[in-house]
């Protein structure tokens, strides 16, 4: 009887974990890519355009200014996620972290509200957005480091590919729920021919601004579960101490030189991941300033991008428990590097130099099968990494080794988002700028070679 009962909260344990990423989601795929990305896109390409920039120019410095911002949110995670990692492993405390950084998420997204269609008030929207982004990478962090005391080495797999399907599942319906009810069209209807919901106006983008409190209120509810049934383990009672914490963090930074594996993989995944939020970041504004397309359209394509996720992560969870994680991460990297190849050498005119007619639908087609891939292998790429840092870690340091999963995810951010932020400025192209990321995901699937598919637990 006490093992049905210890197994039934540990079954709880998970869905209230798996809650967060169901909870946390929108703020990726409605915010990152699929509705507020492309809305300051186009709402920054208008200001400039009014200042009197070309339209090549004006939608150049727009996607320079979101890969600026991008760059400053990644460093300031990157330098201060292990450090604030290793602070929580001293008590053995998440829960509060994950609270505070849980209300920083909501303030910030809820700030979104009060972007100016006209563009006046740019920087003070991305200073909104980047609070907000920040909260939901640090709790993130916390969240990930609970991972290994929810099963065993080769459970986590499967239970980690399971909660990216869970969430993505989640980013589906807030982002349906969105399309439907409140984010405008040309016509000032929504993609089901609604006014905007509550009487919001279309005319001042009512709708599509109401992307920010939808994405906070979204989160506060669905968060219930998590704090819930999920509770600390291994307590030790005591607060963090900074000195240490930092002590703390060089040691294991110096001990890499003793853990290859672990090593080789941290520098592997800060490439590769890197070149996957370049993706996350600029996939959309893509679809905005390349093929011109709705936000409307943007979202049927978040919707079918996000569902392949779902699916293909729920698979690679599979694929993972069978395999182990390396040889999905393997895959999953050379799917988007041709993804990405295909989505640079395609325009309006032209796909791999050869012309189209005029009006042809062929890149929209062709953009929409990239979107599935992106999100599919996307999501499996976030989950077997998960995994197999799981594999190069303990339950009693977890959140310090997370927090320098963190800093490989986020040292190098802004380079991606650096890198198509210069390309795109010295080219004056918003398509060719986006491909930096395919030398960052050959990199990043060359440093994997020294990678230990067991960990280095043993």
């Amino acid at each position: 009887m006490a093992e049905i009962s210890a197994a039934t909260n540990n079954r709880k344990r998970i869905w209230g974990w798996w809650f967060f990423d169901w909870a946390s989601q929108p703020y990726h795929t409605l915010l990152v890519t699929f509705v507020f990305g492309p809305f300051f896109a186009a709402v920054a390409t208008e200001h400039f355009l009014g200042l009197g920039l070309e339209d090549e120019a004006a939608k150049a410095r727009a996607q320079a200014m979101w890969s600026t911002s991008m760059t400053l949110i990644g460093l300031t995670i990157g330098l201060l996620a292990p450090l604030i990692g290793a602070i929580a492993d001293q008590s053995g405390r998440r829960r509060p972290w994950i609270s505070v950084f849980s209300i920083a998420y909501m303030i910030g997204a809820f700030g979104l509200w009060y972007t100016d269609p006209s563009g006046s008030n740019l920087v003070w929207v991305l200073i909104s957005f980047a609070i907000g982004f920040i909260g939901a990478e640090f709790a993130g962090i916390f969240i990930n480091a609970q991972l290994p005391n929810l099963g065993s080495k080769d459970e986590v797999g499967d239970i980690s590919g399971s909660g990216f399907a869970f969430g993505y599942l989640g980013g589906v319906v807030a982002l349906a729920l969105m399309l439907a009810f409140f984010v405008e069209q040309g016509t000032g209807k929504t993609i089901a021919e609604f006014d905007p919901a509550f009487g919001l106006e279309a005319a001042t983008k009512e709708g599509t601004r109401a992307v920010g409190p939808f994405t906070a209120l979204w989160f506060a509810v669905f968060m219930v579960p998590y704090f819930l049934w999920v509770r600390d383990r291994n307590v030790r009672g005591r607060g963090g101490d900074i000195a240490g914490a930092l002590r703390q963090v060089l040691n294991s930074i110096k001990a890499l030189g003793q853990r290859l594996s672990l090593a080789f993989f941290l520098g592997a995944s800060m490439l590769y991941r890197d070149a996957l939020n370049g993706l996350y970041m600029f996939g959309g504004v893509y679809a905005k300033l390349v093929l011109d397309w709705e936000l409307t359209q943007i979202g049927v394509f978040g919707i079918l991008g996000a569902t392949s996720a779902a699916l293909c992560c729920w698979l690679g969870g599979k694929a993972d428990r069978a395999f182990g994680p390396k040889p999905v991460i393997i895959a999953s990297i050379l799917v988007l590097t041709a993804v990405c190849i295909v989505v640079v050498n395609m325009s309006r005119e032209a796909i791999f130099g050869v012309p189209l007619a005029e009006g042809s639908d062929l890149p929209d087609q062709l953009f929409m099968a990239c979107g599935a891939l992106i999100g599919g292998f996307g999501g499996v790429l976030q989950a077997a990494s998960r995994s197999l840092m799981v594999r190069h870690t303990t339950p009693e340091n977890a959140t310090e080794a997370f927090g320098l999963y963190g800093l490989s995810g986020r040292a190098t951010a802004f380079l991606a988002p650096a890198l198509i932020g210069l390309v795109t400025t010295l080219t004056e192209n918003a398509r060719i700028g986006i491909s930096p990321v395919i030398a960052l995901f050959l990199a990043g699937l060359l440093l994997l070679k020294w990678v230990d598919s067991q960990g280095d637990q043993r």
